[in-house]
């Protein structure tokens, strides 16, 4: 099994819509080193953090399972869709994604700063200057220490 962390804005959709939603096609992401890691490396049953970006705090909400395997987004097929790609064919889409189930919210989110001041979340690839990726790998004990943070 591995481990992830997914950002997303809030103000997009959040640990709250998925709850309601029960699951989600994963879609909009247009980095190749994200959709990377969604169309080869995940696999059903992987676990993933949930992080709200751009939020008051931005941080982890909640716990998503990956269903898999990747699918095509279908954001880039759609002309009105912000995330349209004129290069994209539904014979060779350019893009993909992951379905995710909710598995649960957290008590409480728990901020990157939090993160940021805990040394075993040190080699987070999100707490690492630049990084601008919404989808990046944990391990498992960043997972658990995210998961633990959330419950103090």
């Amino acid at each position: 099994m591995k481990y992830w962390l997914m950002k997303n804005e809030v103000s997009d959709y959040c640990i709250d819509d998925l709850a309601k939603d029960k699951s989600t096609a994963w879609t909009g992401v247009r980095n190749y080193q994200a959709r990377n890691f969604m169309r080869d490396e995940m696999a059903p049953g992987d676990l993933g953090i949930f992080y709200h970006s751009n939020a008051e705090p931005s941080g982890a909400a909640g716990i998503l399972r990956i269903q898999g395997p990747a699918i095509a987004d279908e954001t880039q097929f759609d002309k009105k869709s912000k995330y349209f790609d004129a290069k994209a064919t539904k014979e060779k889409p350019r893009w993909f994604c992951q379905v995710v189930k909710f598995r649960s919210k957290f008590k409480r989110v728990v901020s990157i700063q939090e993160m940021r001041d805990n040394k075993a979340c040190k080699n987070m690839l999100i707490l690492r200057p630049g990084n601008r990726l919404s989808i990046t790998p944990l391990s498992k004990q960043e997972f658990e220490v995210i998961c633990k943070m959330s419950e103090e």
